[in-house]
């Protein structure tokens, strides 16, 4: 039995879920689904790893943008609408804007966004004004309206579509959209390109702040749920770089648990004689386990104060270890000083060559939250 096929059960049945471990008991039917409106398990892609692209002919290939919001399920089936995660995990509450715009019976797949899709899309820092809240103000719908950027038609008055080929499944959704309220639903548009190299310049280089690299897509693919190897990449745009250095150090967890493996670093923020770091981040992976050896034993000689688990480590314009940090994105924040927050920090390189006095001011990356 296919695990697709026990999540998708799963998500119309009830709990103690009696009928569904009969079946996979082999002890009785597979148990009929009449619930409405449920969720159908994502198909995922697969990061393009080196020597991948040579071995694909560009003509089999969709590419459309990644953009940078959340990935989300729109359903409505009798009546019922609901907006899941891509885990499965009920977002309507969140979203009623988006949700009372579901005038359908079909399963959209797509990317959650705020702003007018025919004017302006904004940023993730503004999508995440509306995430995690079990009910949102008016103000707040009207501040940061929700719209969904379709990927995918997966079924459609109960027609299934899923073992469709993309290339068909996108002229449904393509006729589809046309149906919808534009400042609710739009189309992700394709990426034209011929080869390799001129996908790759459109990669680096992309129209729209907020897009974070290229999706490639099979045209003779079907839907299928996880991560199928083949049919679906993702292609990233290079990460960002900045050289922070180190301020505090935590105890990891399981086996890093005897090692100090969580680290907050800052930049440089201050008039010139008055610098001072404000944190800019937090990371705990990136690096070879070599390398947590080598900051562990920094940690351990450099410390200056203790808080329980943490410490904090020398870190002046003379001391300081030079992390280079590498993340995909920035999002403005009232909660840190810098007013700067990242996403995905990791760590790249250790800098024991560099300076702790040349590493990044914050004028750095409030030039990256401006563009």
């Amino acid at each position: 039995v296919e695990v697709a096929e026990i999540e998708e059960l799963w998500h119309g049945l009830t709990p103690p879920y009696t009928a569904l471990f009969a079946w996979l008991e082999g002890k009785a039917e597979k148990p009929r689904n009449t619930a409405m409106a449920l969720f159908r398990p994502v198909m995922l892609s697969n990061p393009v790893g080196d020597g991948d692209l040579e071995k694909l002919d560009p003509a089999d290939y969709a590419a459309e943008w990644k953009w940078d919001g959340i990935r989300v399920q729109a359903v409505a089936e009798g009546g019922i609408r609901r907006l899941y995660s891509r885990t499965g995990d009920d977002v309507s509450g969140a979203f009623p804007d988006l949700a009372e715009a579901m005038h359908f019976s079909a399963t959209l797949d797509g990317e959650l966004l705020v702003g007018d899709p025919r004017e302006a899309t904004g940023t993730f820092s503004d999508l995440q004004q509306r995430l995690n809240r079990k009910t949102v103000a008016p103000k707040m719908q009207q501040q940061y309206p929700a719209f969904m950027r379709c990927y995918d038609l997966l079924q459609v008055g109960g027609e299934d579509l899923r073992a469709l080929p993309f290339r068909e499944r996108r002229g449904r959704l393509e006729s589809f959209v046309a149906t919808l309220d534009p400042s609710r639903f739009d189309l992700s548009p394709f990426v034209d390109f011929t080869d390799w190299q001129t996908l790759e310049e459109l990669r680096r280089a992309p129209p729209h702040p907020i897009i974070e690299g290229v999706m490639l897509k099979r045209w003779d693919s079907a839907y299928v749920a996880g991560r199928p190897k083949g049919p679906w990449f993702k292609w990233k745009r290079d990460p960002h770089t900045v050289d922070a250095v180190l301020m505090y150090a935590q105890r990891g967890h399981g086996k890093r648990s005897s090692f100090y493996s969580d680290y907050t670093f800052g930049v440089w923020s201050g008039a010139e004689g008055e610098e001072e770091l404000v944190p800019v981040g937090k990371a705990y992976f990136g690096f070879t386990d070599e390398e947590l050896k080598q900051i562990d034993k920094y940690v351990r000689d450099n410390t200056v104060e203790r808080f329980g688990p943490v410490r904090s480590v020398r870190a002046d314009r003379d001391n300081g270890l030079v992390l280079e940090v590498a993340f995909e994105g920035l999002n403005r924040s009232t909660r840190h000083k810098s007013g700067v927050a990242m996403r995905f920090p990791r760590i790249s390189r250790l800098r024991w060559d560099k300076p702790a006095n040349e590493a990044d001011r914050i004028e750095t990356l409030q030039a990256l939250l401006d563009r």
